[in-house]
């Protein structure tokens, strides 16, 4: 981009606009804070100003996923297969957490397109209260039952002794996730995408500080060895979790809580129970089918598992800035639909996929060449790094749908139609995704690259019939 963004490179043709700003300032704004109408003005300048932060937001947890598998790496297979399983059991918890997360988002957007800031602080609280009181349920049943979690995803022996407390910690504390998620999801839907952003970026680089301090017992640290890596982790989620309430009390925030919104409202709690719960099984029928793969996977042994592990960290660095605008997207559709403006909806999802399509596609060209010297950069052994490479490039394949599909999912969420990508998941997923792994890796003898394929193949498909629903329009006809 040009260092002078006019707004008729990001606006469609016959759409109002302001006055020209330059890229920096943009940027300045959106980094800042900026105190515009979603509703109103240029589409393509509103989607700068909310996926910049956002993305930044989501490179923050790409690092740090990348810095974590890095230091982790240096424990060797086991330490890494370890934190491949336990992360493929949190799956079922991201996914309550992102429910919750929907939820949260679209009817925040909504009461902010309708300019309702009484019912945007209400809706925040229900949320917040959900998230406690899974995440309580959720943490003591995980870290009781960690151990036999691990075995049933098909841990060898020498993970399950080293991996055990990891896993107790992370799924034991899972309530910094649930939180995390839960109150950055009511900044994005009310449009305040800057104050989301520094709240991950204070929990995170307090967790790459203390990662390695954990892990290798630097200065007075204990050596906790991967365990470390946990304790870390929470630690940082948990000071996050905490600056991000204190955000929510202020008066000047987008959605600012009061004590008179503190009490439970059954109408607000029903409603958001309704959006999340769809949500929730959304997600977790996405989420739980790399449980499914993780499973395929284990029978090729802890060099397979640890070199997907390695390939997936890259892949998600590359996605998680992808997220960023998805998520514009979706705070966009919801204050939108609440400004009785579906066309200005419509318009920003498919405005949001066009540029996410031109970053990822560039991303996946980088990866299918370079595969090898950056999964070098994680592991050196020579019985990982294949199958590392493998799924780094076969994935990659796929990303400019995956670029389309992540947007238009949010876009359904973010209009409160959790239904369709619901459906979507279940059928790409679960009917597609995870038999054609099987056939390619099992039947037909490809191994773990059969699994990769599929992962590419279920993804496109996802893309392609997601434009086909939007396309149809039943979203902008959802009630929040």
């Amino acid at each position: 981009m040009s260092s002078n963004l006019s707004e008729a490179a990001l606006e469609p043709s016959g759409s109002r606009s302001l006055p020209e700003q330059s890229f920096g300032a943009a940027v300045r704004e959106a980094v800042r804070g900026s105190r515009r109408d979603y509703t109103e003005g240029p589409i393509g300048r509103a989607i700068l100003l909310l996926a910049i932060p956002m993305v930044l937001e989501m490179v923050m947890e790409s690092v740090f996923a990348i810095c974590d598998v890095f230091f982790v790496s240096r424990l060797g297979a086991d330490a890494v297969a370890t934190v491949g399983l336990t992360e493929s059991l949190l799956t079922t918890i991201y996914a309550i957490a992102v429910g919750l997360s929907i939820g949260a988002t679209a009817v925040v957007a909504r009461r902010t397109g309708e300019h309702d800031r009484e019912g945007a602080a209400r809706a925040a609280v229900q949320a917040i209260v959900l998230g406690v009181i899974v995440a309580a349920g959720l943490g003591v049943a995980g870290a009781a039952l960690a151990p036999r979690l691990l075995a049933l995803m098909g841990a060898s022996p020498s993970v399950l002794a080293s991996g055990s407390t990891f896993a107790r910690v992370m799924l034991g504390g899972n309530a910094t996730i649930m939180l995390l998620f839960l109150i950055n999801a009511i900044f994005r839907g009310a449009g305040d995408a800057a104050i989301a952003m520094r709240v991950l970026w204070f929990a995170n680089v307090i967790n790459i500080l203390l990662g390695p301090c954990f892990i290798f017992g630097l200065g007075p640290f204990p050596r906790l060895g991967v365990t470390g890596a946990a304790v870390a982790t929470n630690i940082g989620r948990g000071a996050g979790v905490l600056f991000a309430l204190s955000r929510l009390w202020r008066r000047e925030s987008r959605v600012a809580i009061h004590r008179r919104h503190l009490a439970l409202d059954p109408a607000v709690m029903l409603r958001m129970l309704r959006l999340s719960a769809s949500g929730t099984l959304q997600t977790v029928i996405s989420t739980a089918s790399w449980m499914g793969l993780i499973r395929i996977l284990s029978t090729f042994g802890s060099n397979a598992l640890a070199g997907y592990t390695i390939g997936i960290r890259v892949i998600i660095f590359a996605l998680l800035p992808s997220w960023g605008l998805a998520n514009a997207a979706a705070t966009m559709v919801g204050q939108a639909l609440g400004a009785r403006r579906p066309e200005r909806a419509e318009r920003a999802v498919w405005l949001a996929g066009f540029y996410n399509m031109c970053f990822l596609g560039v991303v996946g060209i980088v990866f299918v060449l370079l595969a090898r010297p950056i999964v070098h950069v994680f592991t050196s052994d020579a019985l990982v790094l294949p199958h590392a490479v493998n799924a780094l490039r076969i994935v990659a394949l796929g990303f400019v749908f995956y670029a389309y599909g992540m947007v238009l999912a949010a876009a359904f969420n973010g209009a409160g139609d959790t239904l369709t990508p619901t459906l979507l998941n279940f059928v790409t997923f679960w009917l597609w995704e995870i038999p054609l792994a099987y056939v390619l890796a099992e039947t037909l003898h490809f191994g773990p690259r059969g699994v990769y394929a599929a992962i590419t193949i279920a993804f496109s498909t996802f893309a392609l019939l997601g434009a086909i629903m939007f396309r149809r329009g039943r979203w902008k006809e959802r009630k929040v």
